[in-house]
């Protein structure tokens, strides 16, 4: 197990301790977790926040895991497979989380999740045959504006909601818009590589 291949596991850690963060039923224990009145209007739940801080880390080890493997040669099959889970695991399931609990909308996590089924599927097929789907930069913007918005909406979109900009649902909208896009040129490349 190599640096990259446990910065990967680490993510998958972070994911699951965001998850029982955002849905253990802490009020039902008996525990009284801390809100927050934000100007006079906005209530902060200190989960949200927690899982928040959590989240960033986890997104910055995205980054860090693939740049260290590529650089110092670490590229392995574990890696590989165990990033695209990694990855699927921490945006999906916050996706879901956030959507039911009215701070997403609903279609943005369908949108992103379906589009995921779809580039996987085809990049198994492809790779199947012996071949590769690169990865695109507009993918790579869509995740990055995604994690963002992301970010921000466990924030409460803070500061930007001070004046009324709703920069997180914004950045959510583009990333999804992206996600389509980029869905659609990946099943494209694949067609290509399967014809």
């Amino acid at each position: 197990m190599n640096l990259a291949n446990k910065i990967t596991t680490s993510r998958m850690v972070l994911s699951i301790i965001i998850i029982i963060i955002l849905l253990f039923p802490f009020y039902d224990v008996g525990v009284d977790v801390p809100t927050y009145l934000v100007n006079g209007n906005i209530v902060v739940d200190l989960r949200y926040i927690v899982a928040g801080g959590l989240f960033i880390i986890a997104s910055l080890t995205d980054f860090l895991d693939g740049h260290i493997a590529r650089k110092y040669n670490m590229v392995t099959d574990y890696g590989k497979m165990m990033d695209a889970i990694t990855d699927k695991l921490l945006v999906n399931s916050v996706l879901i989380i956030l959507a039911c609990n009215g701070m997403v909308s609903p279609v943005i996590a369908v949108v992103v999740i379906i589009r995921d089924f779809i580039v996987d599927s085809a990049k198994m097929v492809v790779g199947n045959k012996g071949k590769a789907v690169a990865a695109i930069p507009i993918a790579k913007v869509k995740t990055a504006l995604l994690m963002v918005g992301l970010t921000l909406t466990f924030f409460y979109n803070l500061p930007f909601e001070l004046f009324n900009f709703g920069l997180s649902d914004l950045l959510l909208i583009i990333a999804s818009v992206l996600a389509v896009v980029s869905g659609v040129k990946y099943y494209n490349m694949a067609m290509k590589v399967i014809k």
